[in-house]
């Protein structure tokens, strides 16, 4: 018998052994200097009080990024009660120096993994690494995990991966992302974040196409509330994915701080609302390490309400 993703007005009438939770995480950036760590020590604080699933933690090949990252995830573990999602990026990268950091993951209490290829460096004679594509670090990740089967009693890390509503800049086409999604999933990958998107059909197209593949992992909407236009203008540039009209021309003549943050908090609400319409298993946060737009996001969809019905409760 399968689960479902049950909502409050539904869950009355679903058995409890039915009923799963919408999943919930948020995404988090290591600090860079000390007025940043202590912004991402106060949106921890404040996000763990949703109780989400996991948190995931950005990765960059630089050697202070990377350090900073392990900080962070190391502080997740030690200090708080959030899981932590650790990315993993391959450009850049030998076999040898990924095999050593998903063992110093495994070593910090690490069982998530999201595993990306990366950004390509600027310089076409740039080291883009042993491992051209993300399945590859997929397969390397379940390769290490095969020798620690120990340290994991037995059980297995978390792989996600990253899914494209819109197609990737260096794609040929949407089908293209779509076979590599599912080529991931054939290496091992459990689940997949999609990266920003702003129109509710980019999220069901994509997963139509998906399951017409025979991609069957759950793909969660990674869904992000923008209050500025210059963010919206940062995330266009990285992306290369047009922001609608309406929502730039709002954020444009909004007449002060608290009306743009009210714009793009509604934007996302109504963005995942209809990714769970759509049926969503869940739903993922990008912070940009500011907790409360995510928050609002969340409480005007009564997501905390909805999975604390659906979790089982012991006597």
């Amino acid at each position: 018998m399968s689960t479902a993703t049950v909502w409050p007005a539904q869950a009355a009438s679903v058995p409890p052994t039915l009923i799963a939770p919408p999943s919930l995480s948020y995404e988090l950036y290591p600090p860079v200097h000390r007025d940043a760590s202590d912004s991402v020590h106060e949106a921890i604080a404040a996000l763990e009080e949703s109780h989400p699933d996991y948190v995931s933690v950005t990765y960059s090949g630089a050697p202070h990024r990377r350090r900073e990252s392990l900080r962070l995830i190391e502080h997740l573990v030690l200090n708080t009660r959030l899981r932590p999602l650790a990315h993993l990026t391959c450009v850049g990268e030998t076999r040898e120096s990924l095999d050593v950091l998903v063992r110093q993951f495994l070593a910090l209490g690490v069982r998530g993994v999201l595993a990306l290829r990366g950004d390509l460096p600027a310089d076409p004679d740039g080291d883009r690494g042993e491992l051209p594509f993300a399945r590859y670090l997929i397969e390397l990740i379940r390769e290490v995990e095969d020798r620690h089967t120990a340290t994991l009693a037995g059980g297995r890390l978390a792989v996600g991966v990253a899914a494209y509503a819109h197609k990737h800049p260096e794609s040929p086409s949407f089908q293209h992302d779509v076979e590599v999604l599912l080529g991931k999933e054939r290496s091992g990958a459990n689940f997949a974040i999609t990266q920003v998107y702003f129109d509710p059909e980019d999220y069901r197209k994509l997963v139509a196409a998906a399951r017409a593949a025979g991609v069957t992992i759950p793909i969660i909407p990674g869904i992000i509330p923008i209050s500025t236009t210059a963010r919206l203008k940062r995330l266009t540039g990285m992306t290369g994915i047009q922001p609608p009209v309406g929502l730039w021309h709002a954020l444009e003549t909004a007449g002060s701080d608290a009306e743009r943050h009210a714009i793009g908090t509604r934007f996302a609400r109504d963005l995942a609302r209809r990714a769970f319409d759509d049926g969503a298993p869940g739903l993922h946060l990008y912070t940009f390490n500011d907790h409360r737009a995510s928050l609002e996001v969340i409480e005007q969809l009564d997501l905390p309400r909805t999975r604390e019905l659906a979790l089982p409760h012991f006597a």
